[in-house]
């Protein structure tokens, strides 16, 4: 095998695979990265995997010899980032006096030689491969709303496994996003561009909960602002594989499902309210951002004074020994006047991934779910559990 190629480029797709290679795997071969240099393709494939998620893409290569191999991730990756912008070339021969399986490749830049020792990628596990009849088409940018509103609200706590993911239900063309963690709930519905995927499960509806982890990095390959317009979902039995092309190559993700019955979660919104408040969403961001130095102080605790009569909110933390707080912010206001108050960081991370201009908050009781929602955009359901005020 051997291959010119950018460093640039070689350096941002080992970053990206190498998301998905574990310190800790649960076999040797897992520790590597598999690289497939093609002279038909003239492109590198790189793949990581730790039998959970997997991630693979390819890059644009001058291939002299094609040929594929096992190499060391972390290592490999410290090596090429730190070399200087420009080509490179990767050579592969024989390790001298190792195992038959040993490889060994060199990496030359303009100003050095590098060896790395490989291996084979004969026991290298394959991708899943995903079941061609059950593909779906998802816009890009219906991806990204979805999970941007749902994964800030998935669970930590790894003894209740279906909660750490995000739930997804393709009704028609309608999806649903919805995470929970007990104390909040995040539910987006944004839409496909066809009518769900034609087989038996389009008229009940598909359903799967998807592990936050590989989420989260399919968000950040996907990034904020795609440049890629569609996103193919191939789903299989435990498993689903998320596939685009960028820059003219295929990228993929691949993880598995967790296996359980996710939690009625629309039993949880409530569907009449007794107030509601309107107010600007960057203004109510930068007023919980202050206030919530000396929330830090007091069990993240930040209290809502809601005073129709005045048509203000005013936030405000006492932190014993501390010291106080006091913000107050225009606001119009249905309803009668209520205190109530809520965990600050749960309230910041959820109005960050509303976008919208002006957000309304729907309430009952002090001791009743309330709803975050922006006027406009995306339809987004942000639902945080309030604290008990204690005297």
């Amino acid at each position: 095998m051997k291959f010119l190629c950018q460093q640039a480029d070689f350096s941002s797709h080992l970053s990206l695979v190498g998301r998905a290679v574990s310190s800790k795997p649960t076999h040797p071969i897992l520790i590597n990265i598999k690289l497939v240099a093609s002279e038909e393709l003239q492109q590198v494939q790189l793949t990581g995997f730790d039998m959970n998620l997997g991630i693979q893409t390819s890059f644009g290569a001058e291939v002299n010899e094609g040929g594929e191999v096992a190499l060391p991730a972390k290592l490999l990756n410290d090596i090429i980032s730190r070399l200087p912008s420009g080509p490179i070339t990767l050579e592969q021969g024989v390790a001298n006096g190792s195992a038959a399986s040993s490889v060994e490749v060199t990496v030359k830049s303009n100003t050095g030689n590098y060896r790395v020792r490989g291996t084979s990628t004969e026991e290298y596990p394959e991708l899943p491969e995903a079941d061609d009849a059950a593909v779906q088409q998802v816009p890009a940018i219906a991806l990204i709303d979805g999970l941007r509103g749902a994964l800030i609200a998935c669970s930590q706590d790894e003894t209740k496994p279906i909660l750490t993911g995000v739930n997804f239900k393709l009704q028609g063309n309608k999806l649903l996003f919805a995470a929970t963690d007990g104390h909040r709930l995040g539910v987006v519905e944004t839409y496909t561009d066809s009518e769900g995927i034609e087989a038996e499960t389009s008229e009940t509806g598909l359903e799967l909960t998807v592990p936050a982890r590989a989420l989260r990095e399919l968000e950040k390959m996907i990034g904020s602002k795609p440049a890629v317009d569609t996103i193919s979902l191939h789903l299989g039995s435990g498993q689903v594989t998320f596939e685009w092309m960028t820059n003219q190559v295929q990228q993929q993700l691949t993880t598995r499902t967790i296996d359980g019955n996710y939690p009625d979660y629309q039993a949880l919104i409530p569907q009449r309210f007794e107030r509601q408040v309107t107010l600007d969403r960057k203004q109510l961001v930068s007023g919980l951002e202050r206030i919530a130095v000396l929330a830090d102080q007091h069990n993240n605790l930040v209290k809502f004074s809601i005073d129709g009569t005045a048509q203000q909110l005013q936030l405000s933390v006492e932190a014993q020994d501390v010291g106080s707080g006091r913000e107050t912010l225009a606001a119009q206001i249905s309803g009668g006047d209520i205190e109530i108050a809520f965990n600050v960081r749960y309230l910041l991370e959820g109005l960050k991934t509303i976008n919208t201009q002006e957000i309304s908050i729907n309430l009952n009781g002090t001791l009743e779910q309330v709803i975050f929602s922006p006027l406009g955009g995306v339809k987004t359901i942000y639902l945080v559990m309030p604290v008990q005020i204690r005297n």
